[in-house]
């Protein structure tokens, strides 16, 4: 965001002054101040931005945005009611002036896959932005926008939560003209309480929609299933679910890609994405169906698909001396462990699929049951060995051993873990790794691909 005037802005967030001038860029990170930039103070659980304002001044800010008042030099502050909004209006006014076709993607799991894959249909016609890593939230997303520039004809942006009100104020920020909701599963339930509760956070995408809109759904998940809203145009993705507008047959599971049949209007369309297994599949039935909203033609939109890219620690599958490594420890929760046990079931294997496994986090209630149940489904997926850290994860090593899986172990921690992993692997098995983020497994990979 560069070339606004301080006037401007200090109408925008409705400052308590004006003030005049040029501003370069806004910065919310003290550290990365550059000269002519506009600083807004955010103020966090661990961080206040208001004690740095002062200093970004003497770096050269032009201004300062701050919602209390400290010993700053006022006459170069915007005093404002509360400086995240005011980030999210200065975002949404930017978004207004570019105008780009605006994509916003929620929902429980997979959220980010989606993306990665409807900017990858969505970039063969028009020039993209994309959300970075995982600036998702109500600071990540608006500072995503602000980077917009009139060259850009499209953006691509996720929307994650962790309360009620959250989605709906992002919604309101981004104004998306499709809307992408890829399912309702568990993730936060521990502070929402219910999936129905999710479904509703979900479900608050619709106050950013304008009339008229597309809303793309996963038909093969109940809780969307069936969801009418008569000033949006709804359309459903499934594979499952034969009923949904856009839908897929002919799986063919590969290592690494999977090959697959787009099913829309009465015709046919051949797609391939360069990753494993049918829960990618539904998340290119959304990125298919978001090109052709866009415009696209539906031949060119399956033809696009096999652009995608697959991103850090989100089922990138290495070999490595003679066996192969799937990191896939970005995030967990009961769906995407599903996913992932059932994959690697399929994949062709010449020694043994081991599953190397840690706690999936903030499920509250719900958490003894669906660690206990992720074991189970390692039984029935008949998986040759399941390794596991985490004070829940021995839930799911007990129930695997039951279930009979010949070979499984639980360490309390992940040190122990990944020694007795690196001991215990052979040429010619898989081994999927996969966790919460706030269990780290990464750093067990990274202690693999160390060894000699």
């Amino acid at each position: 965001m560069s070339g606004y005037s301080l006037s401007e802005i200090s109408e925008w967030v409705c400052a308590d002054k004006k003030l005049f001038g040029t501003v370069s860029e806004i910065v919310t990170d003290s550290r990365k101040i550059t000269p002519g930039c506009l600083f807004i103070a955010l103020e966090g659980e661990f961080f206040d931005g208001h004690c740095f304002i002062t200093e970004a001044l003497e770096k050269g800010a032009v201004a300062a945005v701050a919602h209390k008042k400290g010993a700053e030099p006022e006459e170069k502050t915007l005093y404002v009611g509360n400086t995240e909004r005011a980030l999210r209006a200065l975002a949404r006014l930017h978004r207004i002036k570019i105008d780009p076709v605006t994509v916003g993607i929620t929902g429980s799991v997979g959220k980010t896959t989606t993306r990665e894959m409807i900017a990858a249909v969505v970039r063969q016609r028009y020039t993209t932005l994309t959300t970075k890593d995982n600036l998702n939230n109500n600071i990540g997303m608006p500072q995503t926008l602000l980077e917009l520039t009139p060259a850009h004809q499209a953006a691509v942006i996720e929307m994650g939560m962790t309360a009620l009100g959250e989605i709906e104020e992002l919604a309101t920020t981004l104004l998306p003209q499709i809307g992408v909701i890829t399912n309702i599963g568990v993730s936060h339930m521990e502070r929402l309480g219910s999936q129905q509760n999710i479904r509703r956070a979900k479900l608050e995408i619709v106050q950013g929609l304008r009339e008229g809109a597309p809303l793309l759904l996963n038909g093969d998940d109940p809780l969307l299933w069936g969801y009418e809203n008569p000033a949006l145009k709804v359309i459903f993705y499934g594979i499952e679910n034969k009923d949904c507008q856009i839908t897929a047959k002919d799986l063919i599971v590969l290592m690494g890609s999977t090959t697959f049949t787009i099913c829309y209007q009465g015709e046919k369309y051949p797609a391939h994405i360069p990753c494993m297994g049918q829960h990618n599949v539904l998340n290119a039935l959304a990125a298919f169906g978001v090109g052709v909203c866009m415009g696209m033609e539906p031949k060119e939109a399956a033809a696009a698909l096999d652009k995608y890219q697959v991103t850090g620690w989100r089922q990138k599958i290495t070999p490595f001396h003679g066996f192969t490594v799937v990191e896939d420890c970005y995030n967990a929760g009961p769906e995407s462990m599903k996913a992932a046990l059932t994959t690697l079931a399929g994949m062709p294997c010449a020694g043994r699929r081991i599953a190397v496994l840690a706690d999936m986090l903030e499920l509250g209630y719900l958490s003894e049951q669906a660690h206990r149940m992720t074991g189970q489904l390692a039984g029935r997926m008949h998986l040759d060995a399941v390794y596991a850290y985490g004070e829940m994860a021995q839930l799911m090593i007990e129930e695997a051993k039951n279930a009979g899986v010949p070979d499984t172990a639980w360490f309390p921690e992940k040190q122990a873990l990944t020694d007795y992993v690196i001991s215990q692997i052979q040429k010619g098995d898989i081994l999927w790794v996969k966790g919460s983020h706030g269990m780290a497994l990464e750093t067990l990979i990274e202690a693999i691909y160390k060894q000699p």
